[in-house]
């Protein structure tokens, strides 16, 4: 064999090699392409499709318990009454702190069962709504400072530090959404339904406010300024335990002062000389059992917690006349005859 027919038999030798090499690569692709195929087939075929159970929101509560009254189409009075709606509060008295000798944080609580605070559960509608004190309150909160209302706080405490919106108030005031079960003919159930709890405006009927008493050396006087008033509610269980009562927020007194001057305040003695509102607290026409005060008090604890006091509302009621008689007496003593 010549040198020239043996390299040409070593040129044929490695084509076929590489030819053989490319058609099985290709075959092992072919074969990996259709497992990979049969594969996901596979997948598909066992995957089952699941639908996730939508999820019913609760209804929004946007709006508090107000009643809605219809305004008089004729003039419902014999008298043009225009002096109470065009009225405005007086600015306070400014007071100095250096001036201040005596200044006590008091809290109240107003019970309107008793005679003297009967007109803050007055229930006449108006044209300008109904007449309860918190018919008035819930209106103001409804408008939003924005509408010439107020700006409403978290009772988590009593120093206005944690706005609320209306949806929020009309959360705590109603409890919240409750389900409600759905039954069929036969009286089987066949499900909830949530609803919103209906409220009664009466069963609001105790009141707290935050105060502050000052003694001004300036002008010689006992300053009395409200700070803040609280609804409360009392808190029962769906098994009729009764757990106490809490304040539901806090309202700042002096913005409420412009809402207030424009409502007449009940007095069935005297139609003709009705005061508003903002008149009655500032002339301090109604009547607060004192229930904490910052006298004496350095645990800063409600008089239902003093050692000997708790479960004995007699006792407490006596230690809240204390507490006033030693003010009263603090003015006294400034005086010389």
């Amino acid at each position: 064999m010549t040198m020239k027919k043996l390299l040409v038999y070593f040129l044929m030798a490695g084509c076929f090699a590489m030819v053989t090499h490319v058609s099985e690569a290709q075959a092992k692709k072919r074969t990996a392409k259709k497992r990979t195929t049969a594969k996901k087939t596979t997948n598909t075929r066992t995957q089952v499709s699941i639908n996730p159970t939508p999820i019913v929101a609760a209804p929004k509560i946007d709006s508090l318990p107000i009643p809605v009254v219809k305004k008089s189409l004729r003039p419902n009075d014999a008298i043009e009454r225009n002096l109470v709606n065009d009225r405005a509060p007086l600015a306070y008295e400014h007071l100095r702190e250096d001036d201040a000798i005596f200044r006590e944080k008091l809290w109240r609580e107003i019970d309107t069962r008793e005679k003297m605070n009967l007109p803050f559960r007055y229930s006449a509608d108006e044209d300008n709504g109904n007449q309860r004190f918190i018919s008035i309150l819930f209106k103001a909160i409804q408008n939003g400072p924005d509408s010439g209302g107020v700006t409403v706080f978290d009772a988590v405490d009593d120093r206005f530090t944690t706005p609320l919106t209306v949806s929020k108030v009309s959360e705590i005031i109603s409890g919240g959404v409750v389900e409600v079960p759905l039954y069929d003919s036969v009286g089987q159930v066949t499900g909830t339904k949530s609803v919103t709890a209906e409220v009664n405006l009466d069963s609001f009927y105790k009141f707290r406010i935050k105060e502050e008493v000052i003694f001004d050396k300036e002008t010689s006087r006992l300053f009395w300024r409200i700070l803040g008033i609280a609804p409360v509610k009392s808190i029962v269980t769906s098994q009729g335990l009764y757990l106490g009562e809490t304040p539901l927020f806090w309202v700042y007194y002096p913005d409420m002062r412009p809402i207030l001057s424009n409502y007449q305040v009940y007095n069935g003695k005297n139609l003709g000389a009705r005061m508003s509102w903002e008149d009655l607290f500032e002339s301090r026409f109604f009547y607060g059992r004192i229930i904490k005060s910052t006298m004496d008090n350095p645990y800063d604890r409600y008089l239902k917690d003093y050692g000997g006091l708790r479960d004995n509302q007699i006792l407490q009621l006596l230690e809240g006349e204390t507490i006033k008689d030693k003010i009263f007496n603090y003015e006294q003593n400034l005086w010389s005859y």
